[in-house]
């Protein structure tokens, strides 16, 4: 990683940590990241027995347990910093954030609508105008839908700092 692109990715994980700590007491709980679950389900009006909620809390978990490598319950920004990155997006974070865009679209075709992708942005703590700007930005084609893929692919640049439009207005 280049000095420039290792810069950028620390800068986006500041932003991304603040964004799941979700009291600002600068310590990612175990309660902080898991409670992102519920403000989501409670937002896009899914029950329990849903197996999209079942799946995203399944998700949750596990993330949660391989970012919490020694099991105190939580996770400073160093302890973060180190652990995220693209192996760490590709083989955790991703079943996580997937999951979460899961509940968000209504209709299960694998993409969500403004109105959707603020629903899942604001639960997990943006602003609804940055939310509303993230998807204008990933809204390339301006047809008023924004993939599954092309989410988690913009999430993925920015924490690895690489060119994020989503996650530049985002967070």
């Amino acid at each position: 990683m280049s000095r420039m692109t290792a810069t950028a990715a620390t800068a986006a994980r500041v932003r991304v940590f603040a964004m799941m700590d979700a009291d600002g007491d600068q310590v990612i709980t175990r309660h902080d990241y898991l409670s992102r679950i519920d403000r989501t389900v409670l937002a896009t009006g899914r029950t329990e027995d849903d197996p999209l909620v079942v799946a995203a809390r399944t998700e949750g978990i596990k993330a949660w347990g391989a970012m919490d490598a020694n099991n105190d319950g939580k996770l400073t920004f160093d302890e973060y910093n180190a652990w995220v990155g693209a192996d760490k997006f590709d083989n955790v974070c991703q079943f996580a954030l997937g999951a979460l865009f899961d509940l968000a679209d209504a209709d299960r075709d694998g993409a969500v609508d403004k109105a959707e992708f603020t629903t899942l942005r604001t639960a997990l703590n943006n602003s609804p105008g940055n939310a509303a700007a993230a998807f204008d930005a990933l809204d390339a084609d301006g047809d008023g839908r924004v993939s599954r893929d092309a989410y988690l692919a913009s999430i993925r640049a920015y924490i690895v700092g690489d060119s994020s439009p989503m996650g530049e207005v985002l967070y």
